[in-house]
């Protein structure tokens, strides 16, 4: 089975670098990131998406739903959720140390990692039973550093940050 992971398009805390767990839609630029890649992919058959529940993606994968194909929404494949750190800038962390596999740092309610890291493994690990020749998934950032993870396995050191997409940019695996 293809796999197609598309990262949703900007949002305005994308623009404004910070966390955030609020469920916004796009930005006028995330709309034009989502339309360009549309075009990109007009020939591509999906016999599926699933997308994250999250406006942000849901909206993404609307605009990417050039063939009218069924779309799923799917509660693990949500962004890792940053808890009390939503609003604050991401300088407040230590990003390298946020998205270390390995790290032993807890900041503030935030989702741990490797928790984190295991919902997306379960999701992955549930759609490999299904019969889909190609499947596209709108999520986020996180969900596509922990795609990487379950792809190519943990790097030996643990980081992540500099992994995942960047907005409506799309990654293809075999699953």
């Amino acid at each position: 089975m293809k796999v197609y992971i598309v990262r949703h398009g900007q949002v305005p805390h994308n623009a404004i670098s910070q966390y955030n767990t609020e469920d916004e839609d796009l930005t006028e630029l995330g709309i034009a990131q989502a339309e360009e890649l549309k075009d990109k992919i007009k020939n591509m058959k999906f016999d599926i998406i699933i997308s994250s529940p999250l406006t942000r993606a849901k909206h993404t994968a609307d605009i990417l739903n050039i063939n009218n194909n069924k779309i799923i929404y799917d509660d693990m494949i949500r962004e890792r959720n940053c808890g009390d750190l939503s609003g604050k800038p991401l300088e407040v962390t230590n990003r390298e140390e946020y998205w270390n596999y390995y790290t032993t740092i807890q900041y503030g309610t935030s989702e741990n990692i490797k928790l984190f890291f295991g919902r997306v493994y379960k999701f992955l690990d549930k759609l490999k039973q299904e019969n889909y020749k190609s499947v596209l998934i709108v999520a986020h950032s996180g969900i596509s550093k922990a795609f990487y993870g379950y792809f190519n396995g943990i790097p030996e050191d643990g980081r992540f940050l500099n992994l995942g997409l960047k907005n409506c940019e799309i990654k293809e695996y075999t699953l």
